[in-house]
């Protein structure tokens, strides 16, 4: 079995300084992919570090299986790591890269050549066993890192911001291959991004981190639908929910609505409020309407199907799906 449990793990590199990484307690199952996310500096790679043993923990205890890791080193932990610069070796084909890991432990050299084929065949790469990784593309190359991971079967995948690298189109093709990957392997992955897009289409489960401290853990959607506070909410969804602070609109706590629950008409109705369009953002099959509420000076974005022909200045009337509405007392993450 290979559950991973972190208990109470913290991590501080130096007398007074703010703590890495705080309490954090997490239990992810046999088989989960599990997504760790946050912005640059809330400790999330920090973590997968110490689960790596490439940190070691000021306090806590971390477990893989029913293993107590916290002070093994990396290469007893039945662990592989993938990483956002690849670190192939580049004097070696991606034949010899993918098979290194494994000859180092003296594998039979028939074993070698059977998980080196049956990796380098699921994951496309028989046309470029021979090259050095100087001669591939960085797609190509994110794809030989991920095979030199799964050749050694390991217990847990660790993946440390893998595809920062890469270009749009190749980052959502990656993407799709590390999903297909874990539906087939079924292993359990820890995955470390800051794009929370990656991580509600991918994750079985988000780790949403601030400061260090765990914030929310929950699926993709419970996350979306019912954020834990106002960090949540603000970070987890493209664009983010709209958040009103207490005053606007009269009201006590700070009002969530996602943009999606937000209805923009020319003409006011009985529970419109005006705004004014500051621009749009038309994306095809949506349109991004960023507006000012008069009533609030707040700012807030519609998503409007299709084409929306508002214009820079005019006047429009905005309506909130209520039964949608999210209610947060202001400033409590």
């Amino acid at each position: 079995m290979s559950e991973v449990r972190l208990e109470g793990v913290c991590k501080t590199y130096s007398r007074g300084d703010a703590p890495a990484v705080e309490n954090f307690s997490l239990d992810i199952r046999d088989g989960e992919f599990m997504v760790l996310v946050g912005p640059s500096g809330c400790g999330k790679s920090t973590t997968l570090r110490m689960v790596a043993g490439l940190e070691m923990p000021s306090a806590g205890r971390i477990f893989i299986g029913q293993t107590d890791v916290t002070h093994l080193p990396p290469k007893d932990r039945d662990i592989a790591m993938v990483f956002q610069n690849y670190a192939l070796y580049p004097h070696m084909t991606v034949r010899d890269n993918m098979a290194f890991a494994l000859k180092l432990r003296s594998y039979p050299s028939r074993e070698i050549e059977r998980r080196v084929a049956s990796v380098a065949e699921a994951l496309g790469l028989e046309p470029y066993m021979k090259r050095l990784p100087k001669a591939l593309s960085g797609g190509q190359r994110q794809r030989v890192a991920l095979a030199r991971a799964i050749v050694r079967e390991p217990a847990v995948f660790l993946f440390d911001e893998p595809l920062s690298n890469l270009d749009a189109k190749m980052r959502v093709e990656m993407r799709s291959e590390i999903i297909r990957l874990h539906n087939r392997l079924g292993t359990t992955m820890i995955y470390v991004t800051h794009d929370q897009t990656e991580a509600m289409t991918m994750g079985d489960r988000i780790v949403v981190m601030k400061s260090g401290r765990i914030q929310q853990v929950a699926p993709p959607m419970e996350l979306y639908a019912h954020p834990a506070n106002e960090f949540v909410a603000s970070f987890i969804g493209t664009p983010p929910m709209n958040l009103f602070p207490p005053g606007t609109f009269h009201a006590d706590k700070t009002l969530g609505i996602r943009p999606e629950d937000v209805k923009v008409e020319p003409r006011p109705t009985q529970r419109s409020h005006q705004a004014i369009v500051d621009f749009t953002e038309p994306l095809g099959s949506e349109t991004l309407v960023h507006l000012t509420m008069l009533d609030g000076r707040a700012a807030a974005t519609a998503r409007v199907g299709g084409f929306a022909p508002f214009r820079h200045g005019e006047e429009v009337h905005v309506t909130f799906d209520e039964t949608k509405a999210i209610w947060f007392d202001h400033g409590r993450d």
